[in-house]
């Protein structure tokens, strides 16, 4: 029989087991940003954000929606610009959005990260402005990189860091929570990009779409800072909100000698409650190469070996690290980029540009051919060096490969050492044959003033819309598809619209036959990819009155409810269930959830506006 003393010490500890908040690592850090000591998949909750991040091209549309609002900034020392897409303002636009960005940071005291700093999201986690278990947004899509370190990073439209810059706060919903434990030993041939192209053959574009995924697993410990930045650099290319690494002690030493900051730390509870649990075996995996066109059209290195290439990149958010460049250089040297074959350099920071020009390995890179240029995003936003032309083939280190993304040509992701090697042969390998020879070429003024509002602040909005029916029904529309990044430097809304869906194959001329009212039905994941605010302005544009899909990617779906463009989801059974066909017209009730078919009079079910969606479309947006 247990004494006493026995049964009040077993009461008390089941007392507290019963009152404890269990939460993974998403939950705990919204928990913590947050007005309640707990918080659950699905709720809503107003998140306060440590460091807010607008970027060059971002930047300008930012400054623009805070003074047409009349805003300030409630915290100047939280908040920030990052000149990363076009250090040195190559473009005119670009140049144009830095100054306006500068004369606004002047005003305001604002720092700036400016064209000699580098990457935006890398200054955040080196510089420690966002912590582990901190909080960070930014106009950069790939803010979720912050997982590397178990912050939770988030990439925003112009409206949302607007909003967040002006109040220190943003509304998230939390997101359910994912738990993925790679087992097994990485093989020694395998790189951190290899691990997460692996991890997009196993799970696609949209698998974990919406969702927040820890990552664990004996070697998982192994992995060094730059490796975790390099896979949790591509969760956006996943369609998850992020991937979490629990950082070690290791990792927090890293940190320290970084920043100078010291940090606890963060790790889920051991009964945290996760809506999936998946083993992968890690020591299966096999250098991967991702085919023109989606990050997630994996296929083994060894099955596109010596296809040929005309180009080579190297840099990135996702491979732009210290540890890729010294990998580089190791391949590198001695070697010769054959004639015929560009191969480009871009270091992710100036603080690694400047470590490799200590450690001898610029001289490297240029005897053996490479153009070297100063640190940034490089071609992934089509603003520094990296962009190739049509029919030209680049490998690249870059995190995505959207028709159109890096140039005109066809662009594979491959590991910084497959990049290298690649570079050296003249076409994509790992290694060199013995006594190969390398493929060569043969012959053949802005002004600080609000600007006119498309819609009138206060105009009715209908909760009932009717018009013609666009089924464009494909599967993860990427941003790219829908507004190209060539004409990211656009910040009249006015102008956006005749670009909308010119570069989706069979769908390039949708601007010019497009009616008022028009209603877009289309697929899984739509909107995947960058955090451009544009790509949903373009539909406001040629007064589209609303998106039907099965699924949004995270960053889109944001954005397209800030900026009052009704957006809905539906269950695939709609079409059938409907009958519909292209262009009829069709009735949807935003707040019943019921879209109707006219010409037949059928109704189908659909997931309604939930509340926060209808605060901010019937106040014409977040601001």
């Amino acid at each position: 029989m247990l004494s006493d003393f026995s049964l009040e010490k077993l009461y008390r500890s089941m007392t507290t087991i019963k009152n404890k908040h269990i939460m993974t690592i998403i939950e705990k850090i919204i928990a913590n940003h947050g007005k309640n000591a707990t918080v659950k998949p699905g709720e809503i909750a107003d998140v306060e954000i440590d460091a807010r991040v607008a970027r060059d091209f971002g930047g300008a549309n930012v400054v623009k929606n805070l003074i047409n609002n009349g805003l300030t900034i409630k915290d100047p020392s939280k908040t920030f610009f990052t000149f990363d897409t076009n250090p040195g303002g190559s473009d005119q636009k670009y140049a144009a959005n830095q100054h306006y960005c500068r004369m606004f940071a002047r005003e305001n005291e604002i720092e700036v990260f400016d064209i000699d700093t580098g990457i935006g999201t890398h200054q955040a986690i080196e510089r420690g402005l966002v912590q582990p278990g901190g909080t960070f947004v930014s106009t950069d899509s790939h803010a979720n990189i912050t997982g590397a370190i178990g912050a939770f990073g988030q990439g925003m439209g112009d409206q949302d860091i607007a909003a967040v810059w002006a109040k220190g706060n943003a509304w998230f919903k939390v997101p359910e929570s994912v738990k993925l434990t790679l087992n097994g030993k990485r093989p020694a041939n395998v790189a951190a990009k290899d691990v997460v192209l692996n991890l997009l053959n196993i799970f696609g574009a949209n698998k974990l779409l919406g969702q927040a995924v820890e990552i664990y697993g004996d070697d998982v410990e192994n992995f060094t800072l730059d490796e975790r930045i390099t896979i949790s650099s591509m969760a956006t290319e996943m369609g998850a909100i992020i991937l979490l690494f629990t950082p070690n002690e290791t990792i927090l030493r890293d940190l320290e000698k970084l920043s100078g900051k010291k940090s606890e730390g963060i790790s889920a509870d051991a009964d945290a409650v996760y809506a999936e649990e998946y083993d992968v075996d890690m020591s299966k995996f096999v250098p991967m190469v991702a085919m023109p066109g989606h990050p997630h059209n994996d296929t083994t290195l060894e099955s596109v070996k010596r296809t040929k290439i005309d180009s080579a990149f190297i840099g990135s958010c996702t491979n732009g690290r210290m540890e890729d460049m010294r990998i580089t250089g190791e391949i590198l040297k001695g070697q010769k980029v054959p004639h015929g074959v560009v191969l480009k350099i871009v270091p992710s920071t100036d603080e690694i540009w400047q470590q490799c020009l200590d450690e001898g390995l610029i001289k490297i890179f240029k005897d053996a051919g490479a153009l070297v240029s100063n640190a940034g995003c490089a071609g992934c936003a089509a603003g520094q060096v990296g962009q190739n032309g049509p029919e030209e083939i680049t490998i690249s280190t870059g995190n995505r490969n959207f028709r159109g993304k890096q140039g005109k040509g066809e662009v594979y992701l491959a590991s910084p050492a497959t990049v290298a090697m690649s570079a050296i042969a003249g076409y994509i390998t790992d290694e060199m044959i013995e006594n190969d020879v390398p493929v060569e070429f043969e012959n053949k003024g802005l002004k600080l003033k609000a600007t006119e509002k498309t819609v009138e602040k206060g105009a009715e909005k209908p909760l009932i819309v009717e018009g013609r029916a666009w089924l464009i029904m494909v599967d993860d529309i990427d941003t790219d598809m829908i507004f190209h990044n060539r004409y990211l430097a656009i910040t009249d809304i006015n102008e956006m619209g005749q670009y909308a869906f010119d570069n989706l194959e069979g769908f390039e001329n949708y601007s010019k036959e497009t009616q008022d009212n028009d209603i877009i039905i289309t697929g899984k994941n739509f909107g995947a990819g960058s955090s451009r605010q544009q790509a949903v302005d373009c539909f406001k544009a040629l007064k589209n009155s609303c998106i039907l899909a099965e699924s949004y990617g995270s960053i889109y779906e944001r954005n397209a409810i800030n900026a009052a463009m009704p957006i809905l989801t539906y269950s695939p059974e709609m079409i059938t269930e409907l009958e519909l066909k292209d262009k009829d017209i069709i009735r949807v009730d935003f707040m019943k959830g019921e879209v109707t078919n006219k010409a037949n009079g059928k109704m189908f079910k659909i997931n309604p506006f939930y509340d926060v969606q209808k605060e901010i479309y019937l106040n014409d947006g977040l601001l």
